[in-house]
């Protein structure tokens, strides 16, 4: 993947269920994190006493961390909705010539922030909750 613009990773949400899509207006940081937990299977036997692992099990998870300023109230009142109400929707994760991440995530974190000088910013952190599809551009 050749080098990209930060601000061209999206971060989406349905936030009504209806399967409408609205970007998370005014994040300024972004990170998408896959995680696969590994099986040791190793034994006694195991050839030079090397670690063994199996292939395929374990539990994958995904966590998507992002900071920034709210746009505008609508943006501001989904995220504190689904927060709030500890609902699950589905996210979709856009990363220019790379692909996209969908499913259901449910907001882990949420914090928010301000200086006497400057705008209140917001960090928030989502979890994977339930199976991810991967969309190759």
């Amino acid at each position: 993947m050749a080098a990209q613009k930060g601000k061209d990773l999206l971060l989406k949400i349905d936030a009504d269920g209806l399967g409408a899509f609205q970007t998370v207006a005014g994040l300024r940081s972004r990170t998408l994190a896959f995680n696969a937990e590994a099986v040791d299977v190793t034994h006694q036997d195991s050839a030079g006493q090397w670690r063994e692992l199996l292939a395929g099990a374990g539990v994958k998870s995904a966590r998507v961390t992002g900071s920034g300023i709210f746009k505008d109230a609508a943006s501001d009142e989904t995220i504190r909705d689904v927060f709030f109400n500890g609902l699950i929707r589905d996210w979709r994760i856009v990363v220019p010539d790379f692909g996209a991440v969908e499913g259901p995530f449910q907001i882990a974190a949420f914090e928010l922030t301000g200086r006497h000088d400057g705008e209140v910013s917001f960090d928030l952190a989502l979890e994977s909750a339930g199976e991810l599809t991967f969309a190759a551009a």
